[in-house]
């Protein structure tokens, strides 16, 4: 995430569980739909399986006449204090949902900030039998790389049991496998029974836009910004930058803050008085701690160009 000097007050103002947290785990998601939230996510709250994050399950993957898939995929970015957290970005894919899915994971993100733990044939096929999300791996991925830290494999594993909840619309649980058998451990995390989607608020980024998407060109007045999020006061405080230079800011609301999800939030954003060019736009929670306690304000950006 672009690093950026710290809002003024005025700005922003006053069936198993994974076991191992994104956050403090030392060494140890709507959408399309994605049911992130706890119901299915949806854009909304931003679907992903609804379990968590946003709202998601409604991130639903939408197939189109061209066979292909509107698929939600989460990817792993760095956050100032909180570890390694999911983001969640709308990708378009050949195939069914499931197909879509393992497509993207391996694929990568389109946005820079992002990254995925999955590389090319370590993730071969799944399918989900209406109760249990099956995903075959290849046996390599059983030991976590020496590069590899205990949150990263942790957020490897969550990147996976996300995406496929939000492919299928449903909180469900994912079984790692070979082709035959289950597989015990997954970049060293415990996968022998089928897993559970970690707490959103755990392992999701508090912070994620969905619009613009990463490089979009804007030619019109208005810039129309939307994502989830959680933070202190439902605030989602946003700048457009010009390089390094901060040309327009403000803030706006979510729809909630209270309660353990991703709440969604929009914004419309005059850019009338901008001349044409490349410009991100940069969205943040509010830390009433100034950054001396917790987890700290989350961030995510988006370039994008005015026409």
């Amino acid at each position: 995430m672009r690093p950026i000097a710290r809002l003024r007050p005025a700005l922003v103002a006053p069936v198993a569980v994974l076991a191992l947290a994104l956050v403090g785990c030392s060494d140890a998601e709507p959408v399309a739909s994605d049911p992130t939230n706890d119901p299915p996510a949806s854009e909304t709250e931003e679907p992903a399986p609804e379990p968590s994050e946003d709202p998601e399950p409604s991130e639903s993957e939408s197939e189109s006449a061209d066979g292909g898939t509107t698929t939600a995929a989460y990817f792993i970015a760095d956050t100032d204090r909180a570890g390694p957290r999911l983001y969640r970005e709308f990708q378009r894919a050949g195939g069914e949902p499931l197909e879509a899915a393992v497509e993207v994971l391996t694929t990568g993100p389109l946005d820079p900030d992002y990254r995925t733990a999955w590389q090319g044939g370590q993730l071969a096929s799944a399918t989900y039998d209406g109760d249990v999300i099956s995903v075959v791996v290849d046996p390599s991925v059983r030991s976590r790389p020496g590069a590899m830290s205990k949150p990263e494999a942790a957020a490897a594993v969550e990147q996976v049991v996300y995406t496929m909840q939000a492919a299928v619309q449903e909180r469900a649980p994912v079984q790692f496998r070979t082709t035959d058998n289950p597989i015990d451990m997954v970049f060293g995390v415990p996968t022998s029974e089928p897993i559970a989607n970690g707490p959103m608020l755990d392992v999701l980024s508090h912070m994620s836009l969905t619009t613009p998407e990463q490089g979009a060109v804007v030619d019109a007045d208005t810039l129309e910004a939307s994502g989830v999020g959680n933070g202190f006061e439902a605030t989602v405080a946003w700048r457009i930058l010009r390089g390094e230079e901060v040309v327009d800011e403000g803030a706006g609301i979510m729809d909630g803050w209270m309660g353990a999800k991703l709440f969604p939030w929009a914004l419309e954003v005059d850019v009338s008085g901008l001349a044409p060019g490349d410009y991100t736009f940069w969205v943040t929670t509010d830390d009433p701690t100034g950054g001396t306690e917790g987890i700290g304000a989350m961030t995510d950006d988006k370039d994008f160009t005015i026409e």
